[in-house]
């Protein structure tokens, strides 16, 4: 007898049953912020690759920010509420949800789930269908006493947990938090957009070093997280051997002035730009060895112009933007935390280094800047890893899995409601 042939979850979707009645299952995804971010990043692959003609679909985010304007532009209607108090921001969640019950109610990060799983169980108290709770957990931050023990009572009343990495799933059992189910579901790549990206070709121009400069690159929020001091302290270890390489940090955040201060006592920021010095730059001054980009739009193309891909954290999820510029066939060097090391085996997929070592990360860049052909391997083999695990239709269908069994627990509530009255 011939085995059936397997499925590619990458190019395979799968086919759902016919929508009960014909109505689509509502979703609201709950944001804590409206700022860029990975769980933002998360959101939008969701709003964009969802099956609108199944989906009802639509955003509530506790803050402003650039996320919601990505967002909006996918044509999905968005609700910021910009209220810090929790009390208030709840009360009008409430009346949100109140005027159109989902059937499914996705929460991304810690003050989402707070105000997101209250306002479920206020749906409830008011005799309203209670929609089916989700909460992607996207941070590897341990909580404080206080915090952990209103998300360890919130929890048991959640559906359904999702994890981004094997790491977030041990921290919800550290955090006693598995008291209601844990799916991994890894956040994937979009292989259309990155596949076949193009480097851009004007970062020289843009930033004043010669073309065919050896460049570095971190794509991170400027947080303390992400390791940005260890890099810097790393710079002049990097420079040392490969004296005309620079490094682009692209990002924005609140420890933009503190990493420039760091950067300008290493000496690694060149001089003051003035006059006709200045032409054919941008944000770099005549001599950096470090740029800072700030926010870019097109991040993917940036990510293709580097000839190594660093991600310097302290701890993280599982770091999206690796697999970025795995998929862009770039050579990357990681810390050893969290979910990174899911990603990448160390001398097969890339490189990975111990956090807030900055000897090991300067001789990991180095390696690879004076070794191509270990970097075209390492870029190969991260390549190939990222289209055979890590593609966003997977997860695309992973989480439309989960919504199709919230909205069949939901009807069954219901049915149950019904019988009972």
């Amino acid at each position: 007898m011939t085995a059936p042939p397997a499925t590619d979850p990458c190019l395979d979707q799968p086919v759902r049953a016919p929508l009960t009645g014909g109505r689509r299952i509502g979703v609201v995804q709950l944001v804590a912020t409206g700022s860029n971010g990975g769980a933002q990043e998360h959101v939008w692959s969701l709003l964009e690759r969802l099956d609108r003609s199944r989906y009802d679909l639509s955003v509530i985010t506790l803050s402003d920010g650039a996320a919601v304007r990505r967002f909006r532009a996918l044509g999905v209607p968005v609700t910021v509420i910009d209220e810090p108090d929790d009390a208030a921001a709840l009360g009008q969640v409430v009346s949100l949800l109140a005027g159109r019950p989902p059937a499914v109610l996705h929460l991304h990060m810690y003050r989402a789930e707070i105000i997101g799983m209250r306002a479920a169980l206020a749906l409830g108290e008011r005799g309203l269908p209670r929609p089916y709770v989700v909460s992607t957990v996207h941070s590897s931050r341990y909580r404080s006493d206080v915090d952990r023990a209103l998300l360890g009572a919130l929890t048991p009343s959640m559906d359904q947990l999702v994890a981004v990495s094997r790491a977030i799933k041990a921290k919800l059992r550290a955090e006693g938090r598995n008291t209601v189910p844990v799916e991994l579901i890894y956040n994937g790549v979009d292989l259309s957009r990155y596949d076949h990206q193009e480097a851009c070709c004007t970062l020289p121009e843009e930033y004043g070093f010669a073309a065919g400069t050896p460049l570095v690159g971190v794509v991170a929020r400027l947080e303390p997280e992400k390791g940005h001091p260890t890099l810097l302290e790393a710079w002049p270890q990097v420079l040392e051997r490969v004296p005309d390489a620079r490094l682009l940090i692209v990002g924005e955040g609140s420890r933009r002035q503190a990493l420039e201060a760091q950067a300008r006592s290493l000496g690694l920021l060149g001089d003051e730009c003035e006059g006709e010095r200045c032409v054919g730059t941008r944000k770099a001054r005549p001599g950096a060895k470090v740029v800072f980009t700030g926010r870019r739009d097109d991040v993917p193309a940036v990510t293709a112009a580097l000839d190594v891909a660093v991600l310097p954290s302290y701890r993280e999820a599982q770091g999206l933007v690796i697999l970025e510029a795995m998929a862009l066939s770039r050579p990357v060097v990681a810390t050893d935390v969290g979910g990174i090391p899911e990603m990448i085996d160390d001398g097969v997929t890339g490189l990975l280094v111990p956090p807030r070592d900055a000897g090991a990360l300067a001789g990991a860049i180095t390696r690879l800047l004076d070794d191509h052909p270990l970097a075209d391997t390492l870029a190969r083999a991260g390549h190939d890893l990222v289209h055979e695990r890590f593609c966003l239709e997977r997860m695309i269908a992973e989480v439309g899995d989960i919504y199709e069994a919230g909205a069949a627990a939901v009807r069954r509530r219901s049915a149950g409601a019904r019988t009972a009255a």
